[in-house]
């Protein structure tokens, strides 16, 4: 019953969300058209003061898969994981995905044609791909449009977070798909 009512709303969340979302700005008489444009005026700004610290993670993340200290970080964490619900495949994907998004959408599609769409590994990299977020590109766009220069528990707190979606991604597959 709770995959059920789970898969129901899974399906109708973005249809509501696109359409009430809009609908309510209506309502309540706002010029839903107006003030989307506006925003994407203050959006394209914010981009422009941005790119430098774009850039700057965008160098970090090449270094850190070039050097090949992704496959020194999982084989050393390997024997850990294998003790948990956690498989080692998706250890590069959860690094990753704090670090790039297309490097995780990537990593992602090879995971899904590596051991099938349908496999349970699969299914926890699409899950753990939708759940996470690019913890050190969101901060580094979101605190340098604003000039925040010391992130104090943001990044441990982030971290956390990350890690908690993945475990849970991985246990929500477990028992949803096995």
């Amino acid at each position: 019953m709770i995959r059920t009512i789970l898969q129901s709303i899974s399906l109708w969340a973005i249809p509501v969300l696109l359409v009430g979302i809009p609908l309510v700005g209506l309502i309540r008489g706002i010029k839903v058209y107006d003030v989307f444009i506006e925003g994407a005026k203050e959006g394209f700004q914010v981009a422009v003061r941005i790119i430098p610290f774009l850039v700057g993670i965008l160098v970090a993340i090449g270094m850190f898969r070039a050097s090949g200290a992704m496959d020194m970080l999982t084989d050393a964490i390997r024997p850990l994981l294998s003790r948990t619900i956690f498989p080692p495949e998706l250890f590069p994907l959860a690094v990753l995905r704090t670090l790039s998004g297309s490097g995780s959408l990537a990593l992602t599609t090879d995971i899904i044609k590596r051991y099938g769409a349908d496999s349970l590994l699969s299914r926890m990299a699409a899950t753990l791909y939708g759940s996470s977020e690019t913890l050190f590109y969101v901060l580094a766009v979101y605190f340098g449009a604003v000039g925040v220069k010391r992130t104090r528990h943001a990044i441990p707190a982030a971290l956390v977070g990350d890690i908690v979606a993945a475990f849970v991604a991985a246990a929500i597959c477990t028992w949803m798909f096995r």
